[in-house]
């Protein structure tokens, strides 16, 4: 398989992160708190993963790789919880915009960890998202916006977390089957979820089986395919290029909030997901040509 088929399945898996908000504020409008909706996400999208894993070939993994896989799913637990936390003080088009800071400390991660200095090819194309990112939350015709710094804090350690499960998802357990990795990380975002968030909500069966909906399409596109993709197209690509293709989240949130919230997407929005595109496409191109 070639290089870019393999950026496909991160590109895919940034669609599924960009699916999470519109679920995330219809269960908050259905009276679900931040506990109930993240613990009710990684419980069902976990436990579906590890069926998953049964009904496939079983293959062996040593103690201590299988440790340093769930160890590699904090940061992803950490995200969910820092991200939904930013929203409880922030509009979700100013969150995103923190979140969306993944994009270049991606390419920072690289040059530090990997002493890989980034081609002016790919800075261009993060500059191309940074734009499209400020004008597909439409922050150039909101005015005096303020942000809350409790909220500011935590969607940009949601950003660092973010960058954090993208990278050790390219070099950690890279020998294991993905499904099997993908079951491991899943398995430690839980975990650190749970310590954070106790599931009360699992003791009170009118809001269990009112959050299962939600659980389990929060589950599907949150827990399950986002580190089964990553976790097959990462190794092969690296975190700088991931985490341009992973920017894919925010045009389909934008996207998603047009279609199933009826929430108005002004011409400017339109055009800064466009340039979100246009900057994935960029920087999958300096790839290539790379490769060649």
């Amino acid at each position: 398989m070639k290089a870019w088929h393999y950026a496909w399945f991160v590109f895919l898996g940034g669609c599924c992160y960009g699916v999470l908000s519109t679920f995330v504020k219809l269960a908050y409008e259905s009276g679900y708190s931040a506990t109930e909706v993240t613990g009710g996400q990684y419980l069902f999208g976990t436990l579906l993963i590890w069926l998953l894993v049964l009904f496939t070939k079983r293959r062996s993994i040593a103690f201590k790789q299988a440790g340093k896989l769930l160890l590699s799913g904090i940061p992803f637990g950490l995200t969910g919880v820092f991200y939904y936390q930013s929203l409880q003080t922030l509009h979700a088009s100013m969150a995103i915009i923190f979140l969306f800071q993944f994009v270049w400390i991606g390419t920072l991660f690289e040059r530090v960890f990997h002493k890989k200095k980034p081609s002016i090819g790919k800075m261009l194309s993060i500059a191309i998202l940074l734009v499209g990112s400020v004008l597909a939350a439409s922050l150039v015709s909101d005015k005096g916006i303020v942000p809350a710094w409790e909220g500011t804090v935590w969607a940009l350690l949601s950003a660092l977390t973010f960058t954090t499960f993208i990278y050790l998802s390219s070099s950690v357990g890279r020998e294991t089957p993905p499904l099997l990795k993908s079951a491991l990380l899943s398995t430690g975002g839980l975990i650190v979820v749970f310590i954070l968030f106790p599931p009360l909500f699992l003791f009170d069966l009118p809001v269990l089986t009112g959050v299962a909906p939600y659980g389990l399409l929060l589950g599907i596109f949150g827990v399950v395919l986002p580190p089964l993709l990553f976790s097959i197209g990462m190794p092969h690509i690296g975190p700088g290029l991931g985490t341009i293709l992973a920017a894919a989240e925010l045009p389909v949130a934008v996207t998603m909030s047009s279609l199933v919230l009826y929430e108005h997407v002004s011409l400017s929005q339109w055009f800064g997901v466009a340039l979100i595109l246009g900057g994935i496409v960029a920087g999958n191109i300096t790839r290539s040509r790379s490769v060649i």
